[in-house]
């Protein structure tokens, strides 16, 4: 994954490139060049001092889409119990304040900027987010706590960076109306290309990239700070856990999640048992929500310049 800085904020290189688009509706109608690519610089950690409402420590989370909004939930043991805290995180990057949640039939009490806590007596098989007309159900894992997963995404982050190559395909959307499917091929050191579907495509290659607007309009030439490839999405990991095991385009897989406060954003990865390879990444962060797919590892055709 390509990444890049913004705001102060580490963000995929897909969702500036094609989230920036889906906001402004231009996907079938932009005529001006992407944005240039960038590599991914050091970012301060998220807080709820700043205004994001981080999960409690040591929490199983969650994420889903709510609109352009963020609506988190983090899990912790706590004695018998549990304690449950939704997150809400609005289209500008901020927790959201005065709203009304339930968790676990619960009125939950504000924990600060987009934060609502309340203390469960006993552990449940599934906790219920209720608030603003959302009835979210989630199902924790039968082992409770469930194992560390912080070992499994360290391997499958050293992994990506081992890899020659990988092709992947890209669901990314701004809100429930608004997405953009988009194919991807990265080659080390640091070559990419992808293309939108019904949209435009981009080409880097060393420090020179190419970009075209539709698949009829020329290719346009630029500089290009060279990038380090491959990568993994997340820049941080935080509080992970193996929420399962299970089966993956014919694969044994880990499913992980966790808190990447330096992007931030919560993630739920399918890793593979054997290669630990990522199979597939779900990222829930502020108005821009992805699912990638993995594949061909170290067999993805050679990236070059377009002619």
């Amino acid at each position: 994954m390509v990444t890049l800085t913004t705001r102060a904020v580490a963000i995929p290189l897909a969702v500036l490139i094609c989230g920036g688009l889906i906001a402004a509706g231009l996907l079938a109608r932009r005529s001006t060049p992407l944005p240039p690519l960038a590599t991914t610089a050091s970012q301060p950690a998220a807080s709820a001092d700043r205004g994001f409402p981080v999960p409690p420590s040591g929490a199983v989370t969650y994420a889903r889409e709510w609109g352009a909004r963020v609506l988190a939930l983090g899990v912790a043991p706590a004695g018998g119990g549990v304690v449950a805290e939704a997150s809400i995180v609005g289209a500008q990057g901020t927790g959201l304040s005065g709203l009304r949640v339930a968790l676990d039939g619960r009125e939950a009490a504000p924990c600060g900027p987009g934060c609502y806590r309340a203390r469960l007596d006993r552990r449940p098989a599934v906790v219920e987010v209720r608030t603003g007309g959302v009835d979210w159900r989630v199902a924790l894992p039968s082992a409770w706590p469930p194992p560390s997963g912080t070992a499994i995404v360290r391997r499958a982050a050293a992994a990506w960076r081992a890899l020659h190559s990988l092709s992947y395909e890209e669901h990314l959307a701004s809100d429930a109306t608004h997405s953009v499917d988009s194919t991807w091929r990265i080659e080390a050191p640091g070559n990419v290309s992808y293309v939108v579907r019904r949209g435009g495509a981009g080409v880097v290659v060393g420090d020179k990239r190419w970009d075209r607007v539709s698949p009829r309009s020329r290719w346009i030439e630029s500089q290009q700070t060279p990038l380090t490839q491959p990568t993994p999405a997340w820049v941080g990991i935080s509080d992970a856990h193996v929420l399962g095991v299970g089966a993956l385009a014919g694969r044994r897989v880990w499913w992980v999640s966790f808190f990447d406060p330096r992007t931030p954003a919560w993630f739920k990865i399918a890793v593979d048992r054997s290669t630990y390879h990522t199979l597939e990444t779900q990222m829930i962060t502020t108005a821009h929500f992805m699912r990638d797919v993995y594949g061909r590892f170290n067999t993805t055709p050679s990236i070059v310049p377009p002619r």
